[in-house]
């Protein structure tokens, strides 16, 4: 018993030192193998390998995927109209060369975000601070977001890094001068609907005016039409009363007269003064006069 256990011991430490002696590099990783705190051979490859044990040689991993940097808070720029915007923007990079970018930030992350996030908003204020807030906004968004792509891309090669794209995700004016801009904004879109109703009520008076006038035309040209078919009809009716009344014309003067006498003599209380032996009696006195 007392000769097994040192085995054992011995198999444990050679196991201990054989295992320190393995490593794998994953897919998504790159592999740095250090002897003695120097750079010895960078891995892009997955797999298993072999190394010396530590402190002779260790391993550092750093992962060559698609990483991202999305600013927490927006970026303060002036246009060339002096006019302060807070932009918000997002950029894809990876780590092209591991050596590179271990020798320049000791493989901490966090340091490369910010030396990256540093020369993001470099380039945003050169290519910014050259335009209008118009041309920013909506005319020359795509040509700021290719400019600050180049600009960062040439500056990240010699940091072992590959800017992959950049883009501006939000972009609003300050706090201190948004009010000013909406109350222009709304002066602006109140005089535009001003102008709008008065060209309206121009148009409603010029369309209510013709109105009238076609209004009018028609009433005096029915009018007219009245007016002819009712003389028409009054010359008809003359017509036809003539024709009746000249078949007798004794009749037509007893008729009349009655009509006469019918028209004097409509009420109990009325009252004529007049010669006895007047023409109008004539047909009172004798209905057979002529």
């Amino acid at each position: 018993m007392k000769r097994i256990l040192p085995l054992v011991v011995l198999f444990g430490v050679l196991l201990g030192v054989l295992s320190s002696t393995v490593f794998i590099v994953r897919e998504r990783d790159y592999g740095i193998v250090f002897a003695l705190g120097e750079i010895k051979k960078v891995i892009d490859k997955p797999g298993l390998y072999f190394k010396l044990p530590p402190p002779f040689q260790n391993v550092v991993t750093l992962d060559k995927r698609l990483l991202s940097i999305d600013a927490q808070d927006a970026e303060r720029i002036q246009t060339s109209e002096k006019k302060n915007l807070l932009i918000d923007s997002y950029v894809k990079w990876r780590i092209v060369d591991p050596r590179l970018y271990y020798i320049t930030f000791g493989g901490n992350e966090r340091a490369a975000r910010e030396r990256l996030q540093a020369q993001i908003r470099d380039a945003l204020n050169a290519s910014v601070n050259i335009r209008t807030v118009k041309d920013v906004v909506s005319l020359e968004r795509d040509v700021i977001m290719s400019e600050v792509l180049t600009n960062v891309a040439k500056r990240a090669e010699s940091l072992g890094v590959r800017i992959v794209d950049v883009r501006l995700k939000r972009i609003e004016f300050a706090p201190e001068i948004s009010e000013s801009v909406f109350r222009r904004m709304e002066s602006e879109r109140l005089r535009v609907a001003n102008e709008l109703r008065s060209i309206g009520a121009a148009e409603s008076e010029k369309i209510r005016a013709e109105a009238d006038r076609q209004r009018e035309q028609i009433v005096a040209e029915a009018y007219g039409r009245a007016q002819a078919i009712m003389g028409q009809g009054d010359a008809s009716a003359a017509a036809l009363y003539a024709q009746a009344y000249g078949k007798d014309l004794g009749f037509y003067s007893f008729y009349k007269s009655l009509e006469a006498y019918k028209a004097a003599f409509g009420k109990s209380t009325d009252l004529m003064v007049v010669d006895p032996s007047s023409e109008f009696f004539k047909f009172l006195k004798n209905p057979a006069a002529k």
